[in-house]
C-alpha cells in the first residue's frame, strides 16, 4: 500500500489490562504502590553506590546501570497505564506510541545485556580472581557500559524504523496496555514479512548468545568452585552471585513459564501477564533482591540510615 495511507490512523487505543470497571481502583492503587517502590528502590540503590566508596566497583557499577535503567523500563509504560485507568481516556498518539514502542524496546534489551555483563564480572571475579583489578579495569567496564546502551539504541532503532515503514488502516484497537510490537504488527495492513524476519534472526540470535554467555559464565564457575570444594568458598560464590542469579532466573523464567508453558487459547492474557512481570514486578523486585541478600548493600544501607538520624538530631 502508498506510504499516504500511514496518515489515516493519527492515535492507537490502549485497551489496557483485562480487568472489570469495579476493580479499577484497586488495581490503580496496587499498580502505583509497585511503580513508587520501583522508582523509590532503584533510586536508593543509585545513592548508596554513589555514596559509599567500598561499592565503587565494577560488580555495583554495572549494578547502578541495571538500577537506572530499570526506573526507565517501568516509566516507559506503567505511568501512562495508571493516567489510562484514572481518567479511562485510552488514546495515545502515533507518534506517542512510536516513541513508547522504542523506549521499550531499549530499556528491556540494556537490561539484558546488563546481566549478561554482569554475569562476565563474576566470572573474572571467582574464576581469574589475582587478574580481576587488570582485566576489569575502568576503561573496559567503561567500554561495556557504552557497548551495551549503543547495542540497545541500535536495537531499538531498528525495530522502530521497519515499523515506521508500515501503514496503518481502519482498525486502531490495541489489546494491550502499552504500544507492544507484535500488537501494532498486527494491525497493520503491510506485509510484514521482513519485521517478522528481522525478529525472528535477531531477536533469536541476540537471546541465544545472552542465554550461553550467561550459562557459560556460570558453568566455569561451579567448574572452578568444584575443583576444591569446601563450604567457606561455596558460600562466598552464592552471596557474591545469588542476587545475579535469581535476576536471571526471574527475568527468563518469567518469559519461559508464560510463553512455552501457558495455553495457546490466552495468548492475549498471557502476553499481558508477561508484560506486566517484565515492567511492574521485575524491576520492582530487584532492589530487594540487591539489598536484602548482599551484604555489601545492607551496610551501606545502614550506614546511610545512622547519618539520616544523626543529621535530624
Amino acid at each position: 500500500m502508498r506510504r499516504e495511507n500511514q496518515s489515516s490512523v493519527s492515535e492507537f487505543l490502549l485497551l489496557g489490562l483485562p480487568i472489570q470497571p469495579e476493580q479499577q481502583g484497586a488495581f490503580f492503587t496496587l499498580f502505583l504502590g509497585m511503580y513508587l517502590t520501583t522508582v523509590l528502590g532503584n533510586l536508593l540503590i543509585l545513592l548508596l553506590i554513589r555514596l559509599d566508596p567500598r561499592l565503587h566497583t565494577p560488580m555495583y557499577f554495572f549494578l547502578s546501570h541495571l538500577a537506572f535503567s530499570d526506573v526507565f523500563f517501568s516509566s516507559v509504560t506503567v505511568p501512562k497505564m495508571l493516567v489510562n485507568m484514572q481518567t479511562q481516556d485510552q488514546s495515545i498518539p502515533y507518534a506517542g506510541c512510536i516513541a513508547q514502542m522504542y523506549f521499550f524496546l531499549l530499556f528491556i534489551c540494556l537490561d539484558n545485556i546488563l546481566l549478561v555483563v554482569m554475569a562476565y564480572d563474576r566470572y573474572v571475579a571467582i574464576c581469574q580472581p589475582l587478574h580481576y583489578t587488570a582485566v576489569m579495569r575502568e576503561g573496559l567496564c567503561a567500554l561495556l557500559t557504552a557497548g551495551s546502551w549503543f547495542f540497545s539504541c541500535v536495537h531499538a532503532l531498528l525495530h522502530t524504523l521497519l515499523l515506521s515503514r508500515l501503514s496503518f488502516c481502519a482498525d486502531n484497537t490495541i489489546p494491550h496496555f502499552f504500544c507492544d510490537l507484535a500488537a501494532l504488527l498486527k494491525l497493520t495492513c503491510s506485509d510484514t514479512s521482513l519485521n517478522e524476519l528481522v525478529i525472528f534472526t535477531e531477536g533469536g540470535v541476540f537471546a541465544f548468545l545472552s542465554l550461553s554467555a550467561i550459562l557459560g559464565s556460570y558453568i566455569h564457575i561451579g567448574a572452578t568452585i568444584l575443583r576444591v570444594p569446601s563450604i567457606k568458598r561455596i558460600c562466598k560464590t552464592l552471596s557474591t552471585c545469588g542476587s545475579h542469579l535469581f535476576v536471571v532466573f526471574l527475568y527468563y523464567g518469567t518469559l519461559a513459564t508464560i510463553y512455552f508453558f501457558s495455553s495457546a487459547n490466552n495468548s492475549k492474557v498471557k502476553d499481558i501477564v508477561a508484560s506486566v512481570m517484565y515492567t511492574v514486578v521485575t524491576p520492582m523486585l530487584n532492589p530487594f533482591i540487591y539489598s536484602l541478600r548482599n551484604r555489601d548493600m545492607k551496610l551501606a544501607l545502614g550506614i546511610l540510615y545512622r547519618k539520616g538520624i544523626i543529621f535530624a538530631k
